[in-house]
């Protein structure tokens, strides 16, 4: 991850969790030693690895150790890292840190789950646009540790034209004819068609990448046959982990899915300091 967009994200999402201060940790005194380790409770894929260190560099000293990297998998019970540093600088950014590690290694669990589901090295999974405000960066992040593929990061990263500006357009043909007029060559262009009609328009009107939108694999592999090897074709739509497997071999280059960033369930990861006595 940028480390520079990596700090100021983290730093906005401290002065959200803090506030004015921590006031849980005001009556320690100033410099109180403390360590503890990252623990996980359930099985799955690590990642946020970079998380702890960037959170505490902004908080004061502490230094984390990571165990295990980022993409591996573990299991109740691995301790994931350990860290030591004042008491305060690690409690005040215990929420942060957790809630970034949990997210992002549920989303890279759940990515590598349909990976795996989909069994096949000949099509992408990638992931969408449809990721949380503000977490994108670690969204996309984590998909690419979990194994899947990136899509457009933000709407710079190419042109996609879906059914209302196909509508506002016209049709495809007449949406690809006024975007080219107003990008360069090297400007990839996605059209999404819903109908073998609006397939051979995208086709004979020069679509770099072509979305069939909501369609069976039956079909895909019907109209793959219809799209020249140098067109790529990204299948989308409704797609699931109950139904991902039937889509082996239809022919698509890429499979998005926007319920990995936007269905997520964090891994379960605590932490624990070292010593700890309640009285």
């Amino acid at each position: 991850m940028n480390p520079i967009v990596l700090k100021e994200k983290i730093s906005e999402f401290l002065k959200e969790d803090l506030g004015f201060g921590d006031l849980s940790v005001a009556f320690l005194p100033g410099g109180t030693p403390l360590s503890g380790s990252f623990i996980a409770k359930q099985s799955g894929i690590i990642c946020g690895q970079e998380i702890p260190q960037a959170t505490y560099d902004l908080l004061g000293h502490a230094t984390y150790k990571p165990r295990i990297p980022d993409g591996a998998p573990v299991k109740a019970g691995d301790i994931i890292g350990t860290v030591s540093g004042t008491a305060q600088t690690l409690l005040s950014g215990e929420r942060v840190t957790l809630n970034l590690i949990q997210r992002m290694s549920g989303i890279a669990t759940q990515t590598t789950h349909f990976v795996k589901l989909l069994d096949d090295a000949t099509i992408r999974i990638t992931d969408t646009r449809k990721t949380a405000p503000g977490l994108r960066l670690f969204d996309k992040y984590a998909v690419s540790v979990g194994g899947g593929f990136n899509h457009r990061f933000d709407l710079t990263g190419g042109i996609m034209l879906k059914d209302n500006h196909i509508a506002l357009a016209g049709g495809v043909t007449q949406a690809l004819a006024a975007v080219k007029r107003h990008v360069g060559p090297l400007t990839p262009v996605e059209v999404e068609v819903e109908t073998e009609e609006e397939l051979r328009q995208a086709v004979a009107g020069g679509a770099n990448v072509i979305m069939f939108d909501n369609q069976n694999p039956e079909t895909i592999k019907q109209w793959r046959q219809l799209v020249p090897k140098t067109i790529k074709v990204e299948a989308s739509g409704g797609i699931t982990a109950e139904s991902i497997s039937t889509f082996k071999g239809c022919g698509a280059d890429f499979i998005s899915i926007g319920n990995l960033t936007n269905d997520v369930t964090p891994l379960d990861i605590s932490f624990l300091v070292a010593g700890a006595v309640k009285s």
